[in-house]
């Protein structure tokens, strides 16, 4: 048993643990504004975990410059994923498209297999050794929902309603990614400087559109947006999918060593 087991929470704590406590706060009041399903509290939502992938990213800086890499930040940190990633965008994209027919038992299908695909890709990343990421990384994925969210969304201000077939799509969407959070078949590599750089680019600007969706944006503004969305939904899914290509590279790789 560790040594560190009976020590007081706050003894274990490093600054970079905070900051994914506030990242797991966010969580929660998305959480909360999902379960009370009005549009703007499920758009603020989706703003909030927008602003997790901020905390998720910053308190993995800090660690690395502070050296304060645990176990005990580690698992934290997957806990918080988890929610941030996996559960609260799972709840809020059933709230934001759900049909009040019957056709909701299917979204509510791929809702779960969404959640359990971020889950269980954070469990496998906590006992893997392996270089790299096997599987999309749960905030990309994430990011994936949350542009699809946005891009109905913005539309809605201008057209009065979603696309009309999102809902219909949404369930193999979810299912989709889930599965793209599991699967060994896709594969970044630990310093992927193209998938980071879109990260970084996309991840910023979310909650900055979120803010223009809060204060009502006109016919102009919106489809403007909506299209942008449109466009970083494509794009990462063109990024997901040069993901398997290189998992083969790798896998030649090994295969056929020089």
């Amino acid at each position: 048993m560790s040594s560190q087991s009976g020590m007081k929470i706050p003894k274990l704590l490093k600054l970079k643990d905070y900051i994914t406590l506030i990242g797991t706060s966010l969580g929660i009041i998305a959480l909360v504004c999902a379960c009370i399903g009005h549009p703007d509290l499920i758009s603020l939502g989706f703003f909030l975990v927008t602003i997790t992938l901020g905390t998720d990213m910053i308190d993995g800086y800090i660690a690395r410059k502070t050296k304060t890499v645990n176990e005990m930040g580690k698992e934290m940190d997957s806990l918080s994923d988890s929610l941030t990633f996996g559960i609260a965008p799972a709840i809020l994209m059933y709230q934001a498209f759900k049909t009040n027919t019957l056709f909701d038992i299917v979204i509510v299908i791929g809702s779960i297999c969404f959640a359990f695909g971020a889950i269980l890709r954070l469990a496998r990343f906590n006992i893997s050794e392996n270089p790299g990421y096997t599987g999309v990384p749960t905030p990309i994925s994430a990011l994936l929902i949350i542009t699809f969210f946005y891009t109905n969304y913005f539309y809605s201000f201008a057209m009065g309603e979603f696309y009309g077939f999102s809902s219909v799509i949404l369930p193999v969407i979810m299912i989709l990614v889930g599965w793209f959070n599991i699967t060994t078949y896709i594969h970044f590599g630990e310093k992927d400087k193209a998938t980071y750089l879109l990260f970084f680019i996309v991840a910023p600007l979310c909650p900055t559109f979120g803010i223009i969706g809060i204060s009502s944006p006109n016919y102009i503004t919106s489809i403007v947006v909506s299209i942008f969305f449109l466009c970083s939904f494509i794009i990462l899914m063109i990024t997901i999918i040069r993901g398997f290509f290189l998992y083969f590279r790798v896998k030649n790789k090994t295969s056929n060593p020089t």
